[in-house]
């Protein structure tokens, strides 16, 4: 996916008509007709969903037992941290992955990979969050599937070999995306999304924003936070 244009949309009506070579969507909302249709027109679809953090309106959710559930993700409602430790945690992962398989998915975008990094009322730690996400890698890559690393930039050195891509949010913004030459170095492409108001059409932010992220060949899209195609600015169009 070295070099592909990419579409990052998690809600509302899906649009197809454009012509990026990578859509990452997600995994239980994306009908399985819509990512064969996506692959048909030759695009490669990524299958997002939270390998951190339980949501409550997800088909699976009573799997996780009250043991498994810890702290509510700051600002996102019906979210809470998982005990990535958990053998149920895991299996219940692992349906996810087996699902992304069954729907076809070329590849996927677990989120909330950097719980031990935030309150999430479990003991974890950097060692235990690099199991775990080795962990996943190695399933994911078992069954075929291409799996991205989603932000998690103190461990970008550890898990750069075990990871084929990597999807992050505001390196820009935060002046972050110098730690991503780890990735671009060995030919894996960055895809990075940025969500700040100042990065508009004719701004002088959005240029050096997006001057930015072509010097530092990272796949730069302006966005709506709430990822649902209401707005989106395409760096490499600039």
């Amino acid at each position: 996916m070295l070099g592909d244009t990419w579409q990052w949309q998690l809600s509302g009506d899906l649009n197809t008509s454009y012509t990026a070579r990578v859509y990452d969507v997600d995994l239980f909302d994306t009908p399985t007709h819509t990512i064969h249709a996506l692959q048909a027109a030759g695009k490669k679809v990524v299958c997002y969903f939270s390998a951190g953090s339980s949501e409550n309106w997800r088909p699976d959710f009573q799997r996780f037992l009250p043991s498994d559930l810890g702290k509510n993700l700051d600002e996102w409602m019906g979210e809470q941290w998982l005990d990535t430790r958990s053998v149920n945690v895991r299996e219940i992962i692992k349906s996810r992955l087996l699902l992304a398989v069954q729907k076809g998915c070329n590849a996927v975008e677990p989120d909330n990979v950097d719980a031990y990094a935030n309150k999430s009322g479990w003991p974890l730690t950097a060692h235990t969050q690099l199991e775990y996400n080795i962990f996943l890698a190695n399933q994911a890559h078992n069954l075929g599937l291409s799996i991205g690393l989603k932000n998690n930039l103190d461990q970008l050195a550890d898990l750069v070999d075990h990871f084929d891509f990597a999807v992050n949010e505001q390196c820009h913004e935060y002046q972050e995306c110098n730690k991503y030459k780890v990735f671009i170095e060995k030919g894996k492409p960055v895809f990075n999304a940025e969500y700040d108001s100042a990065y508009r059409i004719g701004s002088k932010s959005l240029t050096k924003l997006c001057a930015d992220s072509k010097v530092n060949r990272i796949h730069t899209l302006v966005l709506d936070i709430e990822l649902d195609d209401s707005l989106r600015i395409d760096c490499l169009e600039q």
